[in-house]
Formats: structure tokens, sequence, C-alpha cells
């Protein structure tokens, strides 16, 4: 019954930023146990994963550590992608997943990110 709804993709040109919202819902009690992630899929390539928020730490891929920052908000249910200096390489689909081994994994329908020079 977990839902994700993503939000704040768009159009900006190299070296802008932008901020991704991921909302939950059907989560209960349990969102804070819940490894919440941002994937993303540019065409031609394999979902790879960018950023993962544990119940207790924060792991990025190397090519975006230094310009990228996760977060989330236990309160509100939701988590958040903060994108600085984007490069052309960073466009594609993102996605919000959300798992626990209880009730398994849950993804976002993704949010276009398109970086133009």
């Amino acid at each position: 019954q977990v839902q994700l709804v993503e939000s704040g993709g768009g159009l900006v040109q190299v070296g802008g930023s932008l901020r991704l919202s991921c909302a939950g819902s059907g989560f209960g009690l349990s969102f804070p146990l819940y490894t919440m992630s941002w994937y993303r899929q540019a065409p031609g390539k394999e979902r790879e994963l960018v950023a993962s928020i544990e119940p207790a730490a924060a792991v990025y891929a190397d090519s975006v550590k230094g310009r990228f920052t996760i977060s989330k908000d236990n309160f509100e249910k939701a988590v958040y992608l903060q994108m600085d200096s984007l490069k052309p390489d960073d466009s594609a689909v993102y996605y919000c997943r959300a798992f626990w081994s209880p009730r398994g994994e849950s993804w976002g329908q993704g949010t276009q990110v398109t970086v133009t020079s």
C-alpha cells in the first residue's frame, strides 16, 4: 500500500541546481525503518543507484559525491535529493525507491531531469 509521488524535475543548464521531492503514503508508523533511495536511468543505460539514506547513514555514488545531498523528513514521510553543479551526464529519469524487508520495495513513477549546455 506504499505509494510514492515524485516532483521537482525539469530542464536546467549545466552548473545549475534542482531539488527533487518524493512524498510517501501508506507507511503507517514504519517510515523511519525504511531505506529510501534515488535511482536514475538514462536512455540506453541501466538503472543506477544515485543515493540512499538508511535509518543510520547515507551513501552516494562516486559520480555524485560532493554535488548531491539526500535527506528525509520522518514527520512528513518524504525524501529529497538536492542536486548542485549539474552536468549533462546527470540527465536521466530519476526514481524514488522505498525498501523495508517485511514489506518489500515500492517505486515512484519517475521525474525527468534534463541538463543542457
